[in-house]
């Protein structure tokens, strides 16, 4: 029997995984009260159990003790049973705002302050975390994006290590991404907008790609740039990183780093160890 327990930081996206882990075949179970957990986990224990896969998700309530949670977990591990951990995060200000926006109380925030329960939460959950056989990040994921990364790990059964490699263009002029992990300049390319029929087109035509990625300096560029990302991700991960946002820009972010972001993508996403993400910052904005 697969069995999954589903946890994390509350407007992470618990929900959702549950959702698409009972599209995938598996009995969910959500919020059971800790007094139920040991009874629970015996009951699916059990040989005569037909079921085979089981999620269960588990969140941070103000009337019940996470650490009760915490004891559990450890005694199931002490005897032998076999369970993944998948926690959900995300970065404070995404969980503050996708609580404003939705207008629902944080557990733990008894005064009302969203950034005090996402505080307390962090510190409660702090020893699951640490201990969990998948952390995904999903503050800059699309649901479609999401679940993807699910299906990867539950569906198809791939490697996964808790590294999630955002791959972002900017422009200059707009400003360096203030969460950038890695910053390329890849100004040094001859610039398409200074092409008549290119220019007010983006690094998502194809026309703008095949001028850039036609410079001999540019798939120089791009090749070294993979091997150093290939040779950056596993010790990213051995040093306990999760999200991990690579920037790559140009004058504007329309153009050149739009073209380089996306051949960056294109040849990396197929590393199947690690979960990739495209974003344009700027390839809606005027500029060179």
């Amino acid at each position: 029997m697969r069995f999954v327990i589903v946890t994390g930081m509350s407007g992470g996206g618990k929900s959702t995984a549950l959702k698409m882990l009972e599209d995938a075949g598996f009995y969910c179970v959500d919020n059971l009260p800790v007094v139920l957990l040991e009874k629970f986990v015996e009951l699916i224990s059990e040989p005569a159990n037909e079921i085979s896969k089981v999620a269960l998700g588990l969140d941070v309530r103000a009337d019940q003790s996470f650490e009760d949670i915490n004891r559990i977990v450890e005694k199931m591990k002490e005897a032998g049973m076999e369970f993944e951990i998948l926690f959900l995060d995300a970065k404070d200000q995404t969980l503050i705002r996708r609580y404003k926006e939705t207008r629902r109380n944080h557990p733990l925030a008894a005064d009302g302050r969203v950034e005090d329960g996402v505080r307390k939460e962090r510190k409660v959950l702090e020893k699951i975390r640490k201990n969990a056989d998948y952390v995904l990040d999903t503050s800059n994921l699309l649901t479609r994006e999401f679940k993807e990364e699910l299906e990867h790990i539950f569906v198809e059964n791939r490697e996964y290590n808790n590294l999630m490699v955002s791959i972002m263009s900017f422009g200059f002029k707009h400003g360096i991404p203030t969460d950038a992990d890695l910053v390329f300049d890849v100004r040094f390319l001859p610039n398409p907008f200074y092409i008549e029929e290119l220019k007010h087109k983006t690094g998502n035509d194809k026309e703008v790609q095949d001028f850039v990625m036609s410079s001999p300096d540019a798939e120089e560029f791009m090749q070294k740039l993979c091997d150093m990302t290939e040779f950056l991700l596993p010790r990213y991960v051995n040093e306990g990183k999760n999200r991990l946002v690579i920037a790559v820009g140009c004058t504007g972010g329309k153009h050149r780093s739009v073209t380089l972001a996306n051949e960056l993508h294109a040849r990396m996403k197929t590393k199947e160890n690690y979960g990739f993400k495209l974003y344009h910052r700027d390839v809606d904005k005027t500029g060179k």
